[in-house]
Formats: C-alpha cells, sequence, structure tokens
C-alpha cells in the first residue's frame, strides 16, 4: 500500500456516491448525506472534480437517454480500487491510532 494515492475527502465521497450510478445533483445530495453535512459541494467544485476523474478513468460518463440533458456518472474497475484502496489505507490509520491510543477513547 506504500504507492496508494491519498484522495481528498471530497473526491473520496464523490467516488463512494458512484457505486451506483447518479447525476450532478444527485452526487451533491449523496456527499451531503453521507458526511452527515460536512462536506457540501457547490456546483463549481463537482464539475470540476469530475472531468479530472473522467480523465484519470476513475468514473465513466453513461449514455444519455434520448432528449435527456442529465449526465449520469459510475464508476469504472479503477475507479473502483482506487476507492477500494482508500478505504484500506483509512482502516490501517484508524486501527493504528487505537493501538497507540489504547483504547484510551
Amino acid at each position: 500500500m506504500a504507492d496508494s494515492i491519498v484522495l481528498t475527502e471530497a473526491t473520496y465521497y464523490i467516488l463512494l456516491s458512484l457505486v451506483t450510478p447518479r447525476h450532478g445533483y444527485g452526487i451533491m445530495q449523496e456527499v451531503e448525506d453521507l458526511s452527515a453535512g460536512r462536506v457540501r459541494l457547490a456546483a463549481g467544485t463537482l464539475y470540476g472534480a469530475l472531468n479530472v476523474l473522467y480523465e484519470k478513468g476513475w468514473i465513466r460518463q453513461l449514455p444519455m437517454s434520448d432528449g435527456s440533458r442529465r449526465k449520469e456518472y459510475l464508476l469504472t474497475e479503477k475507479g473502483q480500487q482506487v476507492l477500494e484502496n482508500e478505504v484500506d489505507r483509512l482502516r490501517e490509520l484508524v486501527s493504528n491510532g487505537d493501538r497507540v491510543l489504547g483504547g484510551t477513547r
């Protein structure tokens, strides 16, 4: 895990929200729900992040329905792996913290 990618909190939640297909507003809502309101994405921030994630090959845009202007996105296999690696990294952080603190909380 030494060469794993460290995700920002916003990127982590965007990827997590895209385990199932979602459009932009749905992503913003899901991120806010998952983070208990701590992470709120502005539209410009979200769409900038979606473009970067698309360019990295971590998400893909689903075909648009006839007449629809909604773009829906979904994780790719590469994006799923990046997300799983981040969850493993975060578990390691928590485990180390628990070990060092010795359950003092």
